[in-house]
C-alpha cells in the first residue's frame, strides 16, 4: 500500500504541475491540447497494448457512446481551461476548473437519484462562497472577465465529462482512459482543423514542455494514477485526490509568481474544504474517475 500510496501522490502532483508545464509552451491553448492528447493517447495506447489487456468496450455500445461524449467534454475541457491559464492565470484557472465534481455533486440527486445530504449541501455552499470570493476578488484586480468565463466554462465541461463518465460503468480502467483521451484528441483535432488547418508551427524550444505535458504529466501520470488507485481505500484516494489542485496553486505561486489577494486565499480554502466535506460520504457511491487525467 506505501508504494501505491506514492504511486499516487506522485500521480496527483504530475497533475497539478500541467498549468507550469503548459505556460513555457508557446502555442494557443487548443494547439496544446491537440499535441498532449496526441503523445498521451499514444503512450496509453502502446501501455495497454504491452500489459496485454482485453478490449470490452466493443461490447457495450450505449455506454461507449457515454465514453465518447464524455471524451468531447475532457478535450473541450482542457482547452478552456488552457486558455484560462493564459488569461487569469493558473492558480484561479485551476480552483474555477475544480468546481466541476461540485456541480456533479449538486446534480447527482437529479441524474442518479442520490440522496441530497447536509454535508452536500453545506459543501456546495461553502464552495459557492468561495467562488464568489475568487471571482470578486479577481475582477478587483483587473482579471480578465473572458478568462473567468473560459475557466467556468471548463468547470462545466469538467461536469459533462464526470456525468457520462459515470454512466459508462462497465469500461473502467486503463481502457477507459485510453478511449476517452483518443476521442479527447479527435475532438482537438477537428477543431484546429476547423480553425486554422492541422498544421502547427512548433519551435525547438517549444518541443522539451510539450513531450513532458504529453509523455510524463498525461501519459506516465495516467499510468501511475491506474496503477495505484485500486490497492488504496477510497476515502484516502478522494479525500487526497483535492492534493491535485492545492499543489496547481502552490506551483504556481513559487514557479510562476502568481499572487493572490486574502480574499482569493480565502476563497480557495473555501472551495478545496467545501468540495471535501460534500464528497465525504458519497465517495463510494459517485466513484474516483472524475479527478483522472486533469
Amino acid at each position: 500500500m506505501k508504494s501505491a500510496y506514492l504511486k499516487y501522490i506522485l500521480a496527483l502532483l504530475l497533475f497539478g504541475s500541467n498549468g507550469i508545464v503548459a505556460s513555457r509552451i508557446a502555442l494557443t491553448s487548443y494547439e496544446i491540447v491537440l499535441l498532449r492528447t496526441l503523445i498521451g493517447s499514444a503512450l496509453l495506447i502502446f501501455i495497454f497494448i504491452f500489459s496485454k489487456q482485453k478490449i470490452n468496450f466493443l461490447q457495450y455500445k450505449k455506454q461507449f457512446a457515454f465514453i465518447a461524449v464524455s471524451g468531447i467534454a475532457m478535450g473541450a475541457s482542457w482547452m478552456f481551461l488552457y486558455e484560462a491559464y493564459k488569461l487569469i492565470g493558473v492558480s484561479l484557472a485551476s480552483l474555477a476548473y475544480y468546481c466541476g465534481p461540485v456541480i456533479v455533486m449538486v446534480l447527482s440527486p437529479l441524474l442518479f437519484h442520490e440522496k441530497l445530504t447536509w454535508p452536500k449541501i453545506t459543501g456546495f455552499l461553502v464552495v459557492l462562497c468561495g467562488v464568489v470570493l475568487v471571482n470578486g476578488g479577481a475582477i478587483q484586480d483587473g482579471k480578465n472577465i473572458l478568462g473567468l468565463f473560459y475557466g467556468g466554462m471548463s468547470a462545466v465541461t469538467l461536469a459533462v465529462l464526470v456525468i457520462f463518465n459515470k454512466l459508462a460503468k462497465p469500461i473502467t480502467g486503463l481502457e477507459n482512459s485510453v478511449v476517452q483521451l483518443f476521442i479527447s484528441f479527435l475532438t482537438a483535432a477537428v477543431y484546429v482543423g476547423l480553425r486554422q488547418g492541422l498544421t502547427i508551427q512548433v519551435s525547438g524550444e517549444d518541443w522539451i514542455p510539450i513531450l513532458l505535458l504529453g509523455v510524463l504529466n498525461t501519459g506516465v501520470g495516467c499510468y501511475l494514477y491506474f496503477s495505484s488507485i485500486g490497492h488504496l481505500p477510497v476515502q484516502t484516494v478522494a479525500i487526497s485526490g483535492y492534493l491535485e489542485p492545492l499543489s496547481a496553486v502552490v506551483f504556481s505561486v513559487l514557479f510562476l509568481g502568481e499572487t493572490m489577494l486574502p480574499g482569493q486565499i480565502a476563497g480557495a480554502a473555501c472551495i478545496l474544504g467545501g468540495a471535501v466535506l460534500g464528497e465525504r460520504r458519497t465517495v463510494r457511491k459517485l466513484g474516483v474517475r472524475h479527478r483522472v487525467l486533469k
